[in-house]
């Protein structure tokens, strides 16, 4: 599985890949302590278009 990590803040939008949930969940609270808006989709490797978005709870 494939995490997509997405945050926002104002104009800003950031998109980044992980192989690992521990690495995309402890880049994501990174992300939403500096005030972003964060968002972890998760992507299984043969379905990419029908992933599913888990917002990050600040």
């Amino acid at each position: 599985m494939n995490y997509r990590i997405v945050a926002e803040r104002g104009n800003e939008t950031v998109r980044m890949d992980r192989a690992s949930s521990l690495m995309a969940v402890a880049k994501a609270r990174v992300w939403a302590s500096e005030g972003w808006q964060v968002t972890i989709i998760v992507q299984d490797q043969d379905e990419y278009a029908d992933s599913e978005p888990m917002a990050l709870a600040s």
